[in-house]
């Protein structure tokens, strides 16, 4: 679940809704309009978090009584997200090989704690039997994950909020007001709209799970509107 802070209430969106939205924007990337793997690249951006479904329809407090969100969901959520989320995009190797490869990426950090050692394994080993099934090179997953991590962190970005310049590769994405920008260019310099639902609930501390999922069974739909263009600084592209 993304939490957003709206003054005195709260936004949730769900993963698989920001993913769903990180692969309309990415459509609009101009390096992928002839790629040869587009459609399995769209497909890993859309679905890349259909394994959240499951956690974001039961939400859950934090001991503080704050909403549960996407980072401080416990380990056994964050890390049973990822195998079901490559299963069930098993029909495409490549847009499944795209998924394990986003598991590992961002949860990267974790290398060196010894709860995540078998984590990354089990993850590790799912992407190369599906690049052995792909029949292509890590370096080629490497190169179109790319596709995947930018159309990430432009849409969460947006969803969440984010004052802090996100970085990958040679690419940063940061939040000037309700416009995301992307340094260098990946839209040929278009301006895109865009804009997600979510629930809005009070701000405020909760006693229980039942009682925040009790608050948005009452809650009401709001939509963030935006949109994302260029940083400005031009360099080349994926």
């Amino acid at each position: 679940m993304i939490v957003r802070p709206l003054g005195e209430s709260l936004l949730l969106i769900t993963q698989p809704d920001h993913a769903h939205l990180a692969g309309e924007i990415m459509t609009r990337a101009t390096a992928l309009a002839q790629h040869p793997r587009r459609d399995a690249i769209l497909l890993a951006i859309r679905e890349h978090d259909n394994g959240w479904a499951e956690p974001d329809a039961e939400p859950i407090i934090r001991p503080s009584g704050d909403v549960a969100d996407f980072i401080a969901a416990p380990i056994a959520v964050r890390q049973g997200v990822w195998p079901r989320a490559v299963a069930r995009m098993g029909a495409d190797p490549w847009a499944a090989a795209l998924v394990a490869q986003h598991a590992i990426t961002v949860y990267d950090r974790f290398r060196s704690d010894d709860a995540w050692t078998q984590f990354f394994a089990d993850m590790e080993a799912l992407r190369d039997n599906l690049l052995a099934r792909a029949r292509l090179r890590l370096d080629d997953l490497i190169a179109d994950y790319a596709f995947v991590r930018l159309g990430d962190l432009i849409s969460l970005t947006f969803c969440t909020g984010w004052t802090t310049a996100q970085h990958y590769a040679d690419w940063t994405v940061e939040r000037a007001q309700d416009t995301v920008l992307v340094t260098p260019d990946l839209f040929g310099r278009e301006t895109l709209r865009i804009e997600i639902e979510g629930t809005e609930i009070p701000k405020r501390g909760y006693q229980s799970d039942r009682d925040l999922r009790e608050e948005i069974g009452k809650g009401r739909k709001r939509r963030l509107s935006g949109s994302v263009s260029h940083g400005g600084t031009e360099g080349t592209e994926v």
